[in-house]
């Protein structure tokens, strides 16, 4: 009775570890996906980008807007949606990341401190802007693009555009801004709750996985969630695109020879600024498609992409700036540290050493987890300040 009360026992603890080294490997995926992205636009373009996270909700928050498209449809249509949520949350985070490129990072390159500042602030303004979103903002912000930009586009026709070009921006932003105030205010008079309501509120929302990802695979007595073996393997197959895109495609050598000499590259020909911008959407993009992934863990809100970016950048560093196999090295340890030490799992492993059970027990929450791993981290790069994987950036550029 015994040796089998045993045998039981350590049975559970195998299969509490297995599940939770599964669990950490996928959360771990979550990371290596906005990693990518991040290891593109901080590695490669020597960006530090503090809106990646809302990038992250972005994504996540497009998911949520597909699976309610395509929930009136009912099965099998709703199986599907996840696969066109996927390549809308790449569109819209990758849209969002050209725009915030051509706004503002390409004024700040080799500017780190102001960089940071900037994107900061974008982080806060796309916070509040998912908070407050409506008909009438849409429609307003709408209205300003298509009288500035046009005005901007029509006018720029001209052979003597760039000698007005400060008159013309000086004239049209703040006219095109009153015409789309007005017109917000207008409809939100005509139509009230119908353009005014928001469309998330600060609230939380959820989403709702297909059916086929619903359940899980049962291993050694462990379920293995179909969901996080989805995003497993969507991580895998990112992993593979990213590195095809960018040692097989004439674009993405060019951001290669880019990162390595900028200034060797435009006497190339390489058009420097283009690439910078199909850069900065791809990192994006690969963003968003890490917020999908982790609509699917739980529910979505406007601090979503917060959670992560810290641990994001984390990755990078520890991986080495713009190593792709020590992005991928440095999140699944990342991520299975953060789960295993944060579960009570490492507390029953050493049940039989009471000093150490107690030492992981005063760390068995999220918070006191991330603790441990930044300090364990703080460590490691003590030793190895570069990184697993050293790697030179645009800092070369003599």
């Amino acid at each position: 009775m015994i040796a089998s009360h045993e045998f039981d026992l350590e049975v559970t603890l195998l299969s509490g570890i297995l599940n939770s080294v599964f669990s950490g490997i996928s959360i771990g995926s979550v990371l290596l996906l906005a990693a990518l992205g991040l290891a593109i636009v901080f590695g490669l373009m020597g960006v530090i980008n503090m809106a990646h996270g809302e990038l992250m909700m972005i994504g996540a928050y497009t998911t949520f807007m597909v699976q309610n498209a395509f929930k009136p449809l009912g099965s099998p249509w709703f199986d599907l949606y996840i696969f066109v949520a996927l390549i809308a949350a790449f569109v819209v985070a990758a849209l969002f990341g050209l725009v915030l490129e051509r706004g503002v990072i390409r004024y700040l390159y080799g500017r780190p401190l102001e960089t940071l500042l900037a994107t900061w602030g974008v982080s806060l303004i796309l916070q509040q802007l998912v908070r407050s979103v409506s008909w009438q903002l849409v429609i307003g912000l709408m209205v300003f693009c298509a009288l500035f930009f046009g005005a901007m586009f029509i006018l720029s026709r001209r052979p003597n555009f760039e000698q007005i070009r400060g008159w013309v921006m000086a004239i049209m932003l703040p006219l095109s801004a009153a015409i789309a105030l007005i017109t917000g205010n207008i409809l939100g008079q005509v139509y009230k709750l119908a353009v005014t309501k928001p469309w998330f509120g600060a609230q939380n929302v959820d989403v709702t996985a297909p059916r086929w990802l619903r359940g899980g695979l049962s291993i050694a007595g462990t379920q293995l969630s179909y969901a996080r073996i989805f995003i497993i393997v969507l991580t895998i197959a990112c992993i593979i695109a990213v590195y095809w895109f960018l040692n097989q495609t004439p674009w993405g050598l060019r951001i290669r020879a880019v990162t390595q000499n900028r200034n060797m590259s435009a006497c190339l020909g390489i058009p420097t600024q283009k690439v910078d911008a199909i850069a900065f959407a791809l990192g994006s993009g690969l963003a968003g498609l890490a917020g999908c992934a982790v609509s699917l863990l739980g529910s979505v809100g406007p601090n979503t992409g917060q959670n992560y970016i810290v641990d994001t950048f984390m990755v990078v560093v520890v991986g080495g700036v713009g190593k792709l196999v020590g992005s991928i090295i440095a999140a699944l340890a990342i991520g299975t540290l953060n789960y295993l030490i944060g579960s009570n799992i490492l507390v029953d492993t050493f049940a039989a050493i009471p000093p150490v059970s107690e030492f992981f027990k005063f760390f068995s929450t999220i918070s006191m987890a991330k603790v441990m791993v930044f300090a364990l981290i703080i460590a490691f790069l003590q030793v190895r300040p570069a990184g697993l994987f050293p790697q030179k950036g645009r800092t070369v550029d003599a």
